[in-house]
């Protein structure tokens, strides 16, 4: 897959000497997505086709919710329930038929598992599974996550500058680290990549190691006996530990407005 290089957006993330900066990038582009939804593309016939399809998650539902534009959240979810209710209808019909066959299979055949209509009333389970799985917001966010990846992998091979950065930095979060990983050998190669890796795993093992003497000193602060000893760095450590090993979800936003 080719993707578009925008360099500033990677360039000021990591400027931000946050925990990762492809969290504060896709975090970016989460509110940035949202307003969008709730905007202008609610009536532009390509992304209605798309959110027809899809839908949204429950999160990104929530997120659209509290925005308070009803009107907007209201039109995505009406034509999306049309659409669905048409998917669903063949659906329906093949699992009553399915339980149709299974309660005419005998008794003794049940219970060896041969039942008659079981695979078919899997397929309708998992039919339904993948209408409410789906999610544009969320395929929208990977895609662009995907693309600053890549984006910061081709400034590390090119700019001397950047790969200081970064490897002075905390690094990523650990999904963050792994997508680099799976990344990393389509867009680097020979010293370069096995620069990289070093320099990346340097980085996570650095601020994972720091992260884990702060949240342990932040324990420690419940103990009576530890009362007058200084927090140091361990506030907030609760909060960027979780962030570092599932990505941004708690505490103060990754990208500050």
């Amino acid at each position: 897959m080719r993707y578009h290089i925008d360099t500033i957006p990677v360039w000021d993330a990591v400027k931000l000497e946050g925990e990762c900066p492809l969290c504060a990038l896709r975090r970016r582009n989460e509110l940035i997505d949202v307003d969008r939804f709730l905007g202008g593309s609610v009536m532009e016939p390509d992304t209605r086709i798309q959110v027809n399809a899809k839908g949204f998650c429950p999160r990104h539902h929530q997120m659209l919710y509290a925005q308070k534009n009803r009107l907007s959240h209201a039109l995505m979810v009406h034509t999306h329930l049309k659409e669905t209710l048409e998917k669903l209808k063949p659906v329906m019909e093949n699992a009553k038929a399915a339980a149709q066959k299974s309660a005419g299979t005998p008794v003794i055949k049940r219970m060896m598992g041969k039942t008659a209509g079981k695979e078919d009333l899997g397929k309708a389970a998992q039919d339904i599974k993948a209408m409410t799985s789906s999610c544009i917001l969320c395929d929208s966010i990977e895609e662009n996550t995907r693309r600053y990846a890549y984006t910061l992998l081709h400034l590390y091979k090119t700019d001397a500058s950047f790969r200081k950065a970064f490897a002075a930095s905390k690094g990523v979060c650990l999904p963050d680290m792994a997508l680099l990983l799976e990344m990393a050998e389509e867009a680097l190669s020979g010293q370069v990549l096995l620069d990289f890796i070093q320099d990346l795993c340097a980085a996570v093992e650095k601020s994972l190691t720091k992260t884990e003497g702060d949240i342990e000193g932040f324990t420690l602060k419940f103990d009576y006996r530890n009362g007058d000893k200084p927090w140091g760095d361990s506030k907030g450590s609760l909060e960027r530990t979780v962030n570092k090993l599932r990505s941004w979800c708690l505490g103060e936003e990754p990208n500050p407005k």
